[in-house]
């Protein structure tokens, strides 16, 4: 394990956090030009850490000769199974805040918004206080530390949905309209808040901005594999005797992480990015937990969600819930997820609940390849990963719950 971003838990205070070394990356980067720190990050090969491991220099960079400019930190962690961001928000509020001003500093931009999920109150509290005294210290608001770069903070709290995940549906309900993506291009750092470019970062990204500024961009692109270098974050849960969030670098082995936390019984399956991800059988034990290796076998990191499941863990409950969390979660902009959601819903709760058809089995898998090539955004294009990892790996248990339709009352299966 690592202890490079966990090192920083507990300095909720502002004074714990100075004498971890706190500040010492934004002392750095307000004497620095704003293309030298935009190069110190795209040394580092930070990817965003949000789901989609875009190279972050290369987005900064591609911000046009726009005035005036936002950063935006994307605290809506609404992914089953994600719950780092909340850690680092209230536990070390001030490495986030760090970062976002590094950013403003690197993007020339005065404003900067984080857009926190709305049933995180008690880290809305943190992270506001935490602003208050920054602002006290000089390390936010007007000329900071004494040089001509300012740079303010603003906290917005989220409605609860799902789809804001979506950089373009979060910008849309920051600016107080309906939670809906846009239509890409134009991409939020060309035109996004009130038109204007606007740079979207997860918690965990700036994060990783703050300890490249402080300890160098060779230092952090050690850690990890050459691809995807640096820590990562893993939230553990399920059947496990010791859940929570771990750090560990880069390209760490399924195996290896299992080790630290202990599976409660015999390993049956695990889902490797939160709802949206696939889920793999014991196969996935060799897995190197990466960007670059997870999309090479068609799989797909996201935000380190890893949910273990157990023998005793019935996979057409794993498929029911999977499909109702989607279809809950659509925001029915788009006909082919607005329908294919629930669809796959009505099915998916047959077979639960010992209703089910054998042909449901052939039109699931048709309904999630037509959604994956028409929706509209990657919310629905992503329900062919769970679906596609559960029939790929447990498709004969979920025909033989069918064929035989055993169910007892109380939720035990025969």
């Amino acid at each position: 394990m690592l202890n490079e971003l966990t090192a920083f838990l507990g300095t909720a205070g502002i004074d714990d956090y100075i004498k971890m070394g706190g500040f010492e990356g934004l002392k750095k980067a307000v004497q620095m030009k704003p293309l030298e720190i935009i190069n110190e990050i795209k040394k580092s090969n930070l990817r965003g850490r949000g789901g989609a491991g875009f190279p972050t220099g290369v987005k900064w960079e591609s911000v046009p000769e726009i005035f005036p400019r936002y950063i935006v930190c994307n605290a809506d962690e609404g992914e089953p199974g994600t719950f780092k961001d909340r850690l680092l928000l209230e536990k070390s509020p001030f490495l986030i805040l760090e970062g976002m001003a590094i950013a403003g500093a690197a993007n020339q931009s005065e404003k900067g918004y984080i857009y926190i999920r709305g049933e995180y109150p008690k880290e809305t509290k943190i992270i506001e206080q935490a602003i208050q005294d920054a602002m006290k210290k000089g390390f936010l608001g007007k000329n900071i530390q004494g040089s001509r770069f300012s740079f303010e903070i603003e906290v917005k709290r989220g409605g609860g949905s799902y789809i804001v995940g979506d950089e373009t549906a979060l910008l849309n309900s920051l600016m107080g309209f309906r939670g809906n993506p846009w239509l890409k291009p134009p991409y939020p750092t060309q035109a996004g808040l009130w038109d204007k470019p606007t740079i979207v970062n997860n918690v965990e990204t700036l994060a990783c901005v703050t300890l490249i500024m402080k300890k160098g961009a060779e230092y952090f692109s050690s850690i990890g594999t050459p691809e995807s270098p640096g820590p990562k974050l893993f939230c553990l849960s399920g059947n496990l005797k010791k859940p929570g969030v771990y750090e560990f670098p880069m390209g760490v082995t399924l195996k290896e992480i299992l080790k630290e936390v202990e599976v409660k019984g015999n390993l049956k399956a695990v889902q490797i990015g939160g709802t949206a991800g696939p889920i793999y059988n014991t196969e996935a034990l060799d897995y190197k937990l990466d960007f670059f290796h997870m999309k090479k076998i068609g799989g797909s990191l996201g935000s380190g969600a890893i949910i273990v499941m157990n023998e005793h863990v019935n996979m057409t409950d794993v498929l029911e819930v999977e499909m109702r969390f989607f279809s809950e979660e659509s925001c029915g902009k788009c006909f082919p997820c607005r329908f294919g959601t629930r669809q796959l819903e009505y099915m998916a709760n047959k077979i639960v609940l010992g209703e089910g058809k054998l042909e449901y089995l052939p039109l699931m898998e048709k309904t999630v390849e037509t959604m994956e090539k028409t929706s509209f955004c990657p919310f629905g294009q992503s329900v062919i990963m769970p679906l596609k990892g559960i029939f790929k790996n447990f498709k004969p248990e979920i025909e033989s719950f069918i064929k035989h339709q055993k169910y007892i009352r109380g939720g035990r299966y025969e």
